[in-house]
């Protein structure tokens, strides 16, 4: 299971990108510099069993990423009207992002072209726009924990 292009790596400048929103509004990653970290979430599918529980927890655990200063932004390629549905569903507290033309997740190296879908993917990115911290799973079946990520998150500030 592979993209066609390397992922991004830790070190290097996040590509900036816009997206439409469950919010209804649009994101752009550069507004975030200088004001909070930005953790991106790729993520498969909406409804799925992995998916369900990892922004479920996510969103559980909202108020350690906000204190933090991190912006957390799911992103799938999932069409937005169905993303809101999923949000809805599960009373997040994520505003979730459509990727649904697959540039973003094709941009960071993570679009899997035989599944038509990102795979599930991490990149914690600092407040002047550089990737401190990526992960990609072998399988999008597969997750981290809020654990982990937020000692990477921890490991910003030393």
């Amino acid at each position: 299971m592979s993209s066609t292009t390397a992922p991004v790596q830790a070190g290097t400048e996040a590509p900036d990108f816009t997206l439409p929103s469950t919010s209804g509004e649009t994101v752009t990653l550069s507004s975030f510099r200088g004001q909070k970290h930005v953790l991106l979430a790729f993520f498969p599918a909406a409804f799925s069993s992995v998916c369900t529980t990892e922004f479920c927890a996510l969103s559980d655990d909202f108020d350690a990423f906000s204190s933090a200063d991190v912006q957390v932004l799911p992103i799938s390629v999932d069409n937005v009207p169905s993303l809101t549905e999923f949000r809805d569903k599960h009373a997040m507290r994520l505003e979730l992002l459509s990727d649904f033309k697959r540039e973003v997740a094709t941009a960071y190296g993570v679009f899997l072209p035989s599944y038509l879908v990102a795979n599930r993917a991490y990149f914690l990115i600092d407040q002047t726009g550089i990737v401190r911290w990526a992960h990609v799973e072998e399988h999008p079946g597969y997750k981290r924990e809020n654990a982990e990520i937020l000692a990477a998150i921890g490991a910003l500030s030393t």
